[in-house]
């Protein structure tokens, strides 16, 4: 598959694997930040859930920037390896999955100088990159594992 066209994928996926757990997606196009499908509980004055699907058919999803707030969930794809008949691996992520997982690897790399912005985004404060730090970070699989199709999060969240 295309690199430009592994995102759009995942949104796909990520719409068509939610719809087979009975739960309504609604795509959003155009540049809305960090919000690829809308999910609501159908309970009149509920807030919908923002979710972000990012996909990756190397080793790591690239460049994450984490989740701002609680009404959003991410939602990692993977194609690596997988046919074009396969289904891919979904790795389901609430805020507060993330904020542990950047947290515990804060803690693994005091050197880098890896502080958090007001919107839980990673900034790599040693790693300057066209005159900024670096924003965001890589996660792989074992990184995320015990996220593996855990949609009953989105179920929770949706309560």
């Amino acid at each position: 598959m295309q690199k430009e066209m592994v995102g759009i994928a995942a949104e796909f996926a990520v719409a068509s694997e939610l719809a087979r757990h009975d739960i309504y997606a609604q795509p959003t196009f155009g540049h809305l930040k960090r919000t690829d499908l809308l999910v609501f509980s159908g309970e009149t004055g509920r807030r919908p859930i923002r979710i972000e699907a990012k996909g990756k058919q190397s080793s790591q999803w690239p460049n994450c920037k984490g989740i701002a707030d609680s009404h959003s969930i991410l939602i990692l794809v993977d194609f690596q390896g997988k046919k074009e008949t396969d289904r891919p691996d979904f790795y389901i992520l609430t805020s507060a999955d993330w904020l542990s997982f950047v947290k515990r690897e804060i803690k693994k790399r005091p050197e880098k100088g890896i502080e958090l912005d007001k919107d839980n985004c990673p900034i790599w404060t040693t790693q300057i990159k066209n005159g900024k730090p670096y924003r965001g970070m890589g996660v792989t699989v074992s990184d995320v594992l015990k996220y593996k199709e855990a949609w009953d999060k989105i179920r929770d969240a949706l309560r």
